[in-house]
């Protein structure tokens, strides 16, 4: 196999395994008062930590009309809030609230739940093997800090 054969047939399989595990999350949102993308959007949140909706706008790539939406619902759920900075009252900030963490953590229990399944019948060589390759694929692609 060439390497753009094995390129192609890596992005095709990380992204289908990536859709697989979203979907089996997302089948679990309807439990909850909240959309695919208003969890995007706490996943990134929880990730972050406190950020402010500039931020959240860029790492969604979305307007920040469309992000001040899920926010505004995602609020009034009980998931989030705001806050003003402390150092400049004209950002406003954002963090998960117990309730959002609720959501994520059952959320993720449940991903973690199907990926059991699908995993079991690998040996340890095999297990450690894959999160080894995961994680030399992810530290080559991660972002260089600002």
């Amino acid at each position: 196999m060439d390497n753009q054969d094995f390129v192609t047939k890596v992005e095709q399989l990380l992204r289908h395994v990536a859709t697989v595990i979203t979907h089996r999350g997302r089948e679990h949102l309807e439990d909850y008062n909240i959309t695919p993308p208003q969890f995007t959007a706490l996943l990134n949140l929880i990730d972050a930590g406190e950020i402010t909706m500039g931020d959240l706008c860029q790492k969604l790539y979305l307007a920040c009309s469309t992000v001040t939406d899920l926010i505004d619902r995602m609020e009034k759920n009980g998931y989030v809030e705001r806050f003003k900075d402390g150092k400049d009252r004209r950002v406003i900030r954002l963090r998960v609230l117990p309730d959002g963490w609720a959501v994520y953590e059952d959320v993720i229990k449940t991903r973690k739940a199907y990926l059991e399944g699908v995993l079991n019948h690998l040996g340890e060589p095999e297990r450690q093997q894959l999160i080894s390759s995961l994680e030399q694929v992810y530290a080559s692609m991660k972002p260089e800090t600002k």
